[in-house]
């Protein structure tokens, strides 16, 4: 929060802002005193400097700008989406091509994918099996997508991350 006002408790304050005449350094109880006469707010902007810099504003104002510069900030950050996408070592070729079709929407939404070859009981042993089908998954989507991740194996899954290509 920004001190204003009566809080503001130092000798003198270095007045910023667009009014040409009121800028300069005062002592604060004259910056104050020109705020009220003008009907507005004395706030601190920062009190590292030397002397601490204040600004001359409407202070209700000021933190409703704020607030709208916080919230046009929070829309625009992009929210990633991970989607999951599972295969078995012996995925066959319809399989492949069925959830492939799904990446590939994923991916135009603009949404991640984790993409994974799951090992049960005994199927461990095809490891090379598992890598082979990502790194096919990989080649088909490079031209909508880059890998982030390459294959590498987290227990009984074998795990690659794709991103979309940025469109500009």
């Amino acid at each position: 929060m920004h001190k204003t006002n009566a809080n503001i408790r130092y000798p003198q304050v270095r007045i910023v802002g667009s009014d040409e005449d009121a800028q300069g350094v005062f002592t604060a109880e004259k910056a104050l005193q020109m705020a009220q006469d003008q009907g507005l707010d004395l706030v601190l902007i920062s009190d590292k400097a030397d002397p601490p810099i204040v600004k001359i504003i409407d202070y209700k104002k000021f933190l409703y700008d704020q607030k709208k510069k916080q919230k046009e900030i929070t829309q625009k950050a992009q929210k990633t989406v991970v989607k999951e996408i599972r295969y078995g070592p012996n995925t066959d070729d319809h399989d492949f091509e069925f959830k492939k079709k799904h990446a590939i929407k994923f991916l135009e939404e603009g949404s991640k994918i984790k993409a994974y070859v799951f090992f049960k009981g005994r199927s461990i042993v095809f490891k090379d099996k598992g890598e082979i089908l990502l790194l096919r998954l990989a080649t088909e989507l490079e031209d909508i997508g880059k890998v982030e991740s390459m294959p590498k194996l987290e227990g009984k899954r074998m795990i690659m991350m794709i991103a979309p290509k940025k469109t500009s």
